[in-house]
Order: structure tokens, then C-alpha cells, then sequence
């Protein structure tokens, strides 16, 4: 599957992006949130969220870059998120938070820094419906992809493999027509692309030949 990130979107016309992803072969559409205290950056919060939601007809992945997620699970659920993903390194009492996002009828992902080890999700495997692998340090688009990604991505699916089959392995970070195929095949099903797709001069076809190029 294929989320586009509109952290890379125009802001200046977001609603004609959001209508081209609608267009488009897209799975997903990313939603970063950022607050400036998790990671080195603000991006956006709730007005815009419910801007999106009221032209997006493609299901809102909304990742949690921020302190505190807890607080504000209900408003993101409210605002159209079907998938919320939440940091292991902000969340002291996971497997509570996990439970949370489930209860709102959301599917509840787990994202992990590159200097987290897929290995400390063990106790919590069976619970997730995904995990979003970072390839890059959080908090700025347009960063250089990490390669220890592709070992993390392989050690994960081989956790995977008998105890939770159909959990979704999520890629964001410097991904791009170079890594695509390779992430794809190291057992990747979901990746994340941000200025590969909107810095494209036809997103469209990107994201089409991004979804098929695991075929």
C-alpha cells in the first residue's frame, strides 16, 4: 500500500492535493503531527485535520510525532483518523494506549525511531495492527533514507511471521523511486512518500507505478 505524506502537500492549495490523492491509486493518505516538544517541528493539528477529512475519500493514517498522545485520541478518532500510530518512545504505558485506540474504532500502529530496536515490541506483537518503521530521525521532511532499515524491516517480519501474519509494516522517511522495490522486498507492505510524490512533475503516475511496483 501507498500513503502519501502531505506534510509535503502545498499548503497553499491543499484541497487540490487532497483531491489528486483521491484520484490516485493511493491506499492512504499520511497525516504528520507534529508539536515541536517529540520532534524538532511543528506541522499542524486539528482545523486542519477536519479540513482534510471533509475532502479525503481515501482513509486518513495519522501519525502521532508529539508527548502525550493519550490526551488526544478521542479528537483524532472525532476528526476522521482510521489510523492512528503513536510513538514507543513517548508513550509510557503502551499496551494502555494501544488498547485506547482500538476502543475508538481506529487501527493502532506503533512507530519506532531508527535507534529503537524492532525487538522491544515483543510483548506487545499480537496486539498491533501496525508498525511504522522510521527511516529517518523524525520531525523533517526531505531526510536521507537510513539502511539499517531494510535488517529492522526483515527482524520484524520474521517476529511476525506466526504470532501476528497479517500486521502491516509501514515505511516513512527517504523513500523514493531508488527504495521502493527494495523496501517492498525486504517485507514492507506500507510505504510513506513525501516529496518523491508531491516534488514529482506527475504524482499521479508515481504513486501508480510506487503501487504496482511490487507486482
Amino acid at each position: 500500500m501507498i500513503a502519501p505524506s502531505i506534510l509535503s502537500a502545498n499548503f497553499a492549495n491543499l484541497q487540490q492535493d487532497i483531491e489528486m490523492l483521491n484520484q490516485s491509486q493511493a491506499d492512504w493518505i499520511h497525516v504528520d503531527v507534529m508539536d515541536g516538544v517529540f520532534v524538532p517541528n511543528i506541522s499542524f493539528g486539528f482545523p486542519v485535520l477536519k479540513a482534510v477529512n471533509a475532502i479525503a475519500t481515501k482513509p486518513l493514517d495519522v501519525h502521532l510525532m508529539i508527548v502525550e498522545p493519550d490526551k488526544y485520541l478521542q479528537q483524532f478518532a472525532d476528526y476522521g483518523a482510521a489510523i492512528i500510530t503513536v510513538h514507543y518512545e513517548a508513550c509510557p504505558h503502551l499496551h494502555s494506549t494501544i488498547q485506547k485506540i482500538k476502543a475508538l474504532g481506529c487501527k493502532a500502529g506503533i512507530a519506532l525511531n531508527p535507534h529503537t530496536p524492532v525487538t522491544l515490541l515483543d510483548d506487545l506483537l499480537e496486539d498491533l495492527d501496525m508498525v511504522l518503521i522510521m527511516s529517518v530521525n523524525p520531525g523533517f521532511g526531505g531526510q536521507v533514507f537510513i539502511p539499517n532499515t531494510y535488517k529492522k524491516i526483515q527482524q520484524l517480519k520474521e517476529m511476525a511471521k506466526d504470532r501476528n501474519p497479517n500486521l502491516l509494516i509501514e515505511i516513512d522517511g527517504g523513500v523514493n523511486a531508488q527504495n521502493t522495490q527494495a523496501l517492498f522486498a525486504a517485507g514492507a507492505n506500507v510505504l510513506v512518500a513525501g516529496n518523491a510524490v508531491f516534488n514529482n512533475e506527475n504524482p499521479e503516475k508515481f504513486i501508480s507505478w510506487m503501487k504496482n511496483s511490487n507486482a
